[in-house]
């Protein structure tokens, strides 16, 4: 009361929590938009009610659907309602009303309407972002701490001539009386002051802090309510591949939206056996997932409407030039990019089935993506029923998965392993001079594939536990990856020690 906070609020100030741990953030000035002109808009000095939800825009965004709401890095909002990804909101620079992509606003005077701030990232996904482009020396974010509820870490990138580069993690420690320090020798009564004091000096840190973590804009969520959508609204633009029950196309949705189309050729699934998986698809969302967005069912061909991924799928990038150049490290944190995809699907109680590099999609900023997860159970093709034939991917498949049919969440783990020997060997066929015959009677007898000279003895012994012949034996996807996002790192700290 009389302190400005909103109880159901993220950020509440020390008076609202006793001994609290909490206090309100200073905005800097230049988060408030001065109103553009006046005269040019009625509503220029529109303000909102003391109990409503006024937002920050993040990021501009241009209206593409009937009922969108154009607005400016900067605006503030006001919602009027909020469910799902679009939000009903009215801005108070312009007074027009409209819907709003959540994920491109924040709530005015939080923490997450500062450009340093970044919500739900976790410690590794940091250091991935602060290593891409458009991040040098003193590069910065201040996150949730993965560790300690309610606590905050700061990720600075380091210099580190060998890798290009390295991260350092400090853990920002709060106070009784609520304010934050990450050495005792200096405390601030807000994480904005602390930005500051490391902007001005480095102060014992590994360098002084830059500029905020630069980051792409965020995908704008997918149109509200489109999930059965016209086929005319799809423009196919160019093929990307062929695979055995269709194509892949790069496609554009209603004139404004890129997106992959997959085609499913007439009679490889039934209609109602695919929509039904699809809505359980539908439901796995995850960063390291492709998402999909639409599905066009009302009569053959079959559409699978997905996120548009610009490299293509890692098997293809692997062997491209690009792909060629990657380190050893790049390469486990593309495998540990999946098997925090997998640790997802494994935690929903769902299966892949197919899971192998040409099922990876790989992002502009090398994101690596599982796709085509769960398609492969409603495959009405002889063929592929039958567990041989061309068309199986016998390589990748577990032994009791291909002699009795028995796919479950270690069935995949055993592809994962497979997966694995593709990523580091740049796109080599598992077996190489093997047939499928041949693969199926060795594995009976004990063989497995030896390891390469690139691949380091700890990561050999990661795939040998995926072979196991017991499914129960094999490790989870959640353990693989643990192993593989600490591979390098597995023997310092995560904190550093303030010097």
């Amino acid at each position: 009361g009389g302190c400005g906070c909103t109880p159901d609020g993220p950020v509440l100030c020390s008076l609202c929590i006793p001994g609290g741990h909490f206090s309100i953030p200073k905005v800097h000035q230049a988060l408030s938009p001065q109103p553009r002109d006046p005269g040019k808009h009625p509503g220029a000095n529109l303000t909102a009610g003391s109990g409503d939800t006024v937002v920050l825009a993040l990021y501009d965004y241009e209206a593409m659907h009937s009922g969108d709401l154009s607005f400016q890095k900067g605006e503030r909002l006001q919602v009027l309602e909020q469910s799902g990804e679009w939000w009903r909101a009215r801005s108070l620079v312009t007074g027009l009303k409209g819907f709003i992509p959540s994920n491109f606003v924040a709530r005015a005077n939080s923490l997450e309407a500062e450009e340093w701030f970044f919500k739900d990232i976790s410690r590794k996904d940091a250091e991935r972002q602060l290593l891409g482009p458009g991040n040098t020396l003193g590069s910065f974010m201040i996150r949730d701490s993965e560790t300690t509820k309610g606590c905050y870490s700061l990720s600075v990138r380091d210099g580190d001539s060998l890798q290009g580069g390295s991260i350092k993690h400090y853990r920002i420690r709060t106070l009784d009386s609520g304010g934050f320090y990450i050495s005792s020798r200096s405390s601030f009564d807000t994480l904005q002051e602390l930005v500051e004091h490391y902007k001005g000096q480095s102060d014992g840190l590994c360098q002084r802090l830059t500029y905020p973590c630069s980051v792409p804009k965020p995908q704008k969520p997918w149109e509200k309510d489109a999930w059965e959508i016209p086929r005319e609204s799809l423009k196919l633009e160019k093929k990307l591949g062929a695979g055995q029950f269709g194509e892949v196309w790069m496609a554009t949705y209603n004139k404004h939206t890129k997106v992959a189309v997959k085609t499913m050729k007439p009679g490889s699934m039934s209609v109602s056996a695919f929509l039904e998986e699809a809505n359980l698809m539908k439901g796995l969302q995850h960063d390291k997932l492709v998402r999909l967005h639409a599905v066009v069912t009302r009569e053959e061909p079959i559409y699978i409407i997905t996120e548009f991924m610009e490299k293509g799928s890692l098997l293809d990038f692997l062997k491209s030039e690009e792909g060629n150049k990657q380190t050893l490290p790049k390469l486990i944190d593309f495998s540990a990019q999946v098997a925090e995809g997998m640790a997802f699907i494994e935690k929903r109680n769902y299966i892949h089935r197919d899971l192998r590099a040409a099922n990876i999609l790989v992002s502009e900023i090398l994101v690596c993506k599982i796709a085509d997860f769960g398609l492969a159970r409603i495959i009405e093709d002889n063929e592929y029923v039958a567990r041989e034939g061309a068309k199986f991917p016998i390589k990748w498949t577990a032994p009791e998965a291909i002699n009795y049919g028995s796919f479950t969440i270690k069935s995949d783990v055993w592809s994962f392993g497979i997966l694995l020997t593709e990523i580091v060997t740049y796109g080599r066929i598992p077996y190489p001079g093997m047939s499928s015959a041949e693969v199926i009677r060795a594995l009976e007898h004990g063989y497995r594939m030896p390891r390469t000279e690139n691949c380091p003895e700890e990561l050999y012994d990661v795939m040998m536990r995926c072979w196991k012949t017991r499914p129960e034996d094999r490790p989870t996807f959640e353990y693989m990856q643990s192993i593989l996002e600490d591979f390098f790192t597995a023997t310092e700290g995560q904190y550093q020690k303030q010097a």
